[in-house]
Parts: structure tokens; C-alpha cells; sequence
């Protein structure tokens, strides 16, 4: 499955997730390289998805942005799969 297709999936997914507000990253020369590919807030939590083949790694820079976003508070990890979307929502539900 390509990457667009795998993010395609999880954009389906969270937009059925009451109370879950999320963009895809759009890249290029308009954006911010580093930043994952997917945004969420939900019940007052940052969460940020980057999403890969399976197999595939984050960049450096992807990395190092993933890192920061934890140091920060955040919540944010690499993703290959709507399941593993779906496991970080239903754990942040229960959460509050």
C-alpha cells in the first residue's frame, strides 16, 4: 500500500472520531519541513502521526521534529497502518 493510500485510510478513520479535530500536513515550499504528516487535537491533547510504508523510516529531520513534540508535551510517533491510529485514539479516549 503507498503512503498516500495509508493516509488516505487514517484521514477516513479519524474523521468518524466525535470531537477529534485533525489536517493532513500538506509539504512543499509552503510548509515546514520536518512536520508529521497528519495533526489531531483531541480532548486538549496534540497528537501528530508520520506516516510511512511498512519498512520505511523518518528522516532525520522528521525524527528530531517527533522528538520535539514529546519534549514539548506533545504526542507524536511514526504510523504504517490505520490500526495504529486507531489504538493511540481509543487510548487517549479513555485517557479524560
Amino acid at each position: 500500500m503507498s503512503e498516500k493510500n495509508i493516509v488516505e485510510s487514517i484521514r477516513r478513520y479519524l474523521k468518524t472520531v466525535k470531537n477529534l479535530f485533525f489536517w493532513k500536513e500538506h509539504g512543499g515550499i509552503y510548509g515546514t519541513g520536518g512536520i508529521p504528516d497528519i495533526i489531531c487535537c483531541y480532548k486538549g491533547r496534540f497528537i501528530a502521526f508520520e506516516v510511512k510504508q511498512p519498512g520505511k523510516k523518518p528522516t532525520i529531520l522528521q525524527e528530531q521534529t517527533i522528538k520535539e513534540i514529546i519534549r514539548c508535551g506533545g504526542y507524536a510517533l511514526r504510523v504504517d497502518n490505520v490500526s495504529q491510529v486507531k489504538e493511540v485514539v481509543e487510548a487517549f479516549k479513555n485517557e479524560i
